[in-house]
């Protein structure tokens, strides 16, 4: 599949409008058409004269073709028919910046009113990308495991204009807060949610996230850290991305001001951790290198503090998304069981 495409004077592109990613049609006199697919997220697609064929997440249902709007795969329908997928609840709120931040609740699977649950808590990577009401494997396993899920688009995130994705300098302190005022509002829409039984993950940012919330606040009783970021001094000249990321993300490299990319960096607060926390990284993930997920570990380790390190032979950071099938059951069972020894 393709993500844009000229064909005769129209050019095709996928965008991120708000929370979800839309086909779109710019002319040659500079007019945007509406959205040409009607999934949340648009994947893939292509197009000639007289068709459109688009890979979308529609619902909650998982990928498939569609043809002119129609439904043309049926790869993944097994799935709703033979699983329990919960469906995602959506709501806003504004934030203590003044921020509009969109989110959504699952309710565990086999939810019942009056009883109480535990509740995980999911940081997505980026940070400009956005989370959506589309299908998301990892938090249906967590939802059919007994948990209520909760997840949101904070300040950084994608599809809100520049104003909004832009915390180049700042991180750890506006989409900090943005989630802290999410949690707060979530666990006061959702009474069934035991608030000492809250865990908090994420994966690339969203794991830089959980290394930050870990050593500013002991709200939650577990957390799972991803493909994480601990110190971006160390990032800057480790990753593929380093060299051009930290001026563009974190307002400075370390020849300028080393002084800010510390201020920036969760190992830093490292030794207020009291949290149980797990690690996960892959041994040849070159995006964010697996000495930042050892960094934080052993600085945790120093505190007392309950921790696990998994480190994952010959995967990189694509492992919760295109890792080896053994691999990517491994993690899974890492994350649930470290939920489940501390959250329930």
């Amino acid at each position: 599949g393709r993500g844009q495409k000229l064909l005769n004077d129209d050019f095709y592109f996928i965008s991120t409008i708000d929370d979800f990613a839309w086909l779109r049609k710019l002319d040659k006199d500079g007019n945007i058409s509406d959205s040409l697919t009607k999934g949340s997220s648009c994947d893939s697609f292509d197009v000639n004269g007289e068709h459109l064929v688009s890979c979308e997440l529609q619902g909650t249902k998982l990928a498939e073709l569609y043809l002119d709007g129609e439904q043309i795969t049926h790869f993944n329908d097994f799935v709703g028919e033979e699983y329990s997928v919960v469906t995602p609840e959506a709501f806003s709120f504004t934030a203590s910046d003044g921020y509009e931040i969109h989110g959504w609740v699952m309710k565990p699977a086999d939810y019942e009113e009056g009883v109480s649950y535990p509740a995980i808590f999911h940081i997505h990577g980026g940070p400009r990308t956005v989370f959506s009401d589309v299908f998301h494997h990892e938090m249906q396993m967590w939802a059919n495991a007994g948990y209520f899920v909760f997840y949101c688009n904070p300040r950084g995130s994608d599809g809100r204009g520049t104003d909004f994705g832009n915390i180049n300098g700042i991180y750890g302190t506006v989409d900090y807060q943005n989630l802290m005022d999410f949690t707060d509002e979530v666990l006061k829409r959702y009474p069934q949610i035991d608030t000492a039984r809250v865990g908090v993950t994420g994966g690339s940012y969203g794991g830089f996230m959980t290394n930050w919330i870990v050593g500013h606040t002991d709200r939650f009783k577990a957390a799972a850290s991803q493909r994480s970021i601990s110190n971006w001094v160390s990032f800057e000249h480790n990753s593929d991305i380093g060299h051009t990321f930290i001026v563009n993300n974190q307002g400075a490299n370390t020849r300028e001001n080393v002084e800010l990319l510390w201020k920036q960096s969760p190992l830093q607060y490292a030794p207020n951790c009291k949290t149980p926390i797990l690690f996960i990284h892959s041994d040849e993930d070159y995006r964010c290198y697996m000495a930042e997920g050892i960094a934080m570990y052993s600085a945790v380790m120093r505190n007392g503090c309950p921790s696990r390190l998994c480190l994952f032979h010959g995967e990189n950071h694509e492992l919760s998304r295109g890792g080896k099938p053994e691999n990517r059951i491994d993690r899974m069972t890492e994350i649930l069981n470290w939920m489940d020894q501390y959250l329930k």
